[in-house]
C-alpha cells in the first residue's frame, strides 16, 4: 500500500453542504490540491464563493486524486457517488476512499468489500462537534478501517480535527458516530424535560442550565445547547433535526441487527423521527425543544 498521504497531494471532496465547505478549506489551508464536487448547484455556487476549487464533475474531481473524501447525506449516497460509472473509471489502486458521512456501518462494511475487490481500500472517518469545530479544525474523527489505510490518511485527519479515534474495523467509525448521537440525543431530550418540569414547578429555567452544569446532570446539551440554542429561541446549532433522526434510526437498527436489546435507542428514534415529521427536516435539532416546552 501507498504511503501516507501528504501536502500538495491532489484530494477529491465530494458534498460540499455546511460541513463539507469548512473541512475542505481546512484541507486547503494544510497546503493539499483540493477539487470539490457537489450535486447540487446551489451548493457548488456557495462553494466556490468559499473559495472551493471545484472540479467539472465528479468524476473529473476524482482524477488522479490521491483520496477521496465524501461528506454526503447518508451511506445511500456514497454509494451512488462512487459507483458512477465515470467515477469508478477514475479510482485506481492507489485511491484511498475515506467516507466521512454518517452511513450505516453494516452498508460500511459491505462497500469496504466492495471496493476491496478492485484494489481499492475504503475507511470510514465520521466527525462529531458541528460546523464551528469544523471551521477551527477540531472535529472528533471516528475512524474505522485497516490500520495502514488510516496511517495514510493522517495528515489528511490532522487538518480537520483534534481529537483522532481509531475505533476498530471497517464500519467502526460508523458505528460509534450513530452511537454517540444516539447518546447526545437522549441527552438533549433529558434536559430538556427537566427544565419542562422544573419550570412548571416554579424554577428559573437559566438557574437549573447553571446548577445542572456544576453537577452531576451536566453534558453537551446543558454545556452547548440549553442557554445559547434553546433558551435564547436562537435554534441555529447547525445540525438539522432531520440528520439527527436519521442518526437515531441507525443506532436503532444497527442494535436490532446485531441481536442487542436497546428499548431506549428505539424509542429515542422514534421520538426524533416524529418530531423531524411535525417541525421538518430542516429545521435545528434543538427545535425539538418546541415540542417539550411551551414557551420554546
Amino acid at each position: 500500500m501507498a504511503g501516507m498521504i501528504s501536502p500538495p497531494a491532489a484530494i477529491a471532496f465530494i458534498g460540499l453542504g455546511k460541513m463539507g465547505v469548512p473541512m475542505a478549506a481546512r484541507l486547503i489551508g494544510a497546503g493539499f490540491t483540493l477539487r470539490g464536487w457537489d450535486l447540487a448547484p446551489p451548493a457548488r455556487v456557495a462553494a466556490s464563493a468559499a473559495g472551493i476549487p471545484l472540479g467539472a464533475s465528479a468524476a473529473e474531481a476524482c482524477r488522479d486524486a490521491a483520496a477521496v473524501i465524501t461528506m454526503l447525506p447518508d451511506g445511500k449516497a456514497v454509494r451512488a457517488a462512487l459507483e458512477d460509472p465515470a467515477v469508478v473509471a477514475a479510482l485506481t489502486a492507489e485511491t484511498l476512499v475515506i467516507d466521512m458521512s454518517s452511513s450505516d456501518p453494516l452498508g460500511t462494511r459491505a462497500l469496504h468489500a466492495a471496493l476491496a475487490a478492485r484494489g481499492i481500500a475504503l475507511i470510514d472517518a465520521p466527525v462529531s462537534g458541528g460546523v464551528s469545530r469544523a471551521i477551527d479544525g477540531t472535529l472528533a474523527i471516528m475512524a474505522g478501517g485497516e490500520g495502514a489505510a488510516i496511517d495514510r490518511a493522517e495528515a489528511l485527519f490532522a487538518a480537520m480535527g483534534k481529537h483522532i479515534f481509531r475505533c476498530g474495523p471497517p464500519g467502526a467509525g460508523h458505528a460509534m458516530k450513530a452511537l454517540n448521537n444516539y447518546v447526545s440525543a437522549a441527552g438533549l431530550v433529558a434536559a430538556i424535560e427537566a427544565v419542562a418540569v422544573g419550570a412548571r414547578f416554579g424554577l428559573d429555567a437559566a438557574t437549573m442550565v447553571d446548577v445542572l452544569n456544576a453537577s452531576t446532570g451536566r453534558n453537551n446539551a446543558t454545556e452547548v445547547k440549553l442557554k445559547q440554542h434553546i433558551l435564547s429561541g436562537g435554534f441555529g446549532s447547525g445540525f438539522s433535526i432531520g440528520l439527527m433522526a436519521k442518526d437515531l434510526a441507525t443506532a436503532g437498527a444497527l442494535a436490532e441487527a446485531i441481536g442487542v436489546e436497546a428499548p431506549l435507542a428505539a424509542e429515542m428514534a422514534r421520538r426524533w423521527r416524529a418530531a423531524a415529521a411535525d417541525l421538518g427536516a430542516a429545521a435545528d435539532h434543538t427545535a425539538i425543544a418546541r415540542l417539550i416546552l411551551p414557551q420554546a
